[in-house]
Parts: C-alpha cells; structure tokens; sequence
C-alpha cells in the first residue's frame, strides 16, 4: 500500500494534480480523502484543498 499527499490553494489545481498522478499509476486507487481548510489573514481569505490517494 502507499500514499500520495497533494495540497493547492485552488481546487482547479488539485483536480489537475490528481487526475495526472492517477493517469500515471499502474496500482488500483484503494481510497481518496478531501479536505478544505480556510484561513483569513487580515481581510483576505486563504484556502487549502488536500487530499490523500491511497493505492496499491
């Protein structure tokens, strides 16, 4: 079993990241984890979109 990490600031670039890792694994996707995170520093707002592919 293994585990691929990815973290972006906008969830377009988190669908790009992990379409190409799954387009390039020979392995079968056992489970795919998401998570949002939002911060606010001063006025603006921050985000994080993470997620954790594990696969064989």
């Amino acid at each position: 079993m293994k585990v691929k990490l990815f973290d972006e600031s906008h969830e377009k670039d988190l669908e790009d990241k992990i379409n190409n890792f799954l387009s390039s694994i020979d392995g079968e996707v056992i489970d795919i984890k998401l998570q949002t995170s939002i911060a606010m520093f001063g006025e603006e707002q921050i985000y994080c979109f993470t997620a954790m592919i594990i696969y064989t």
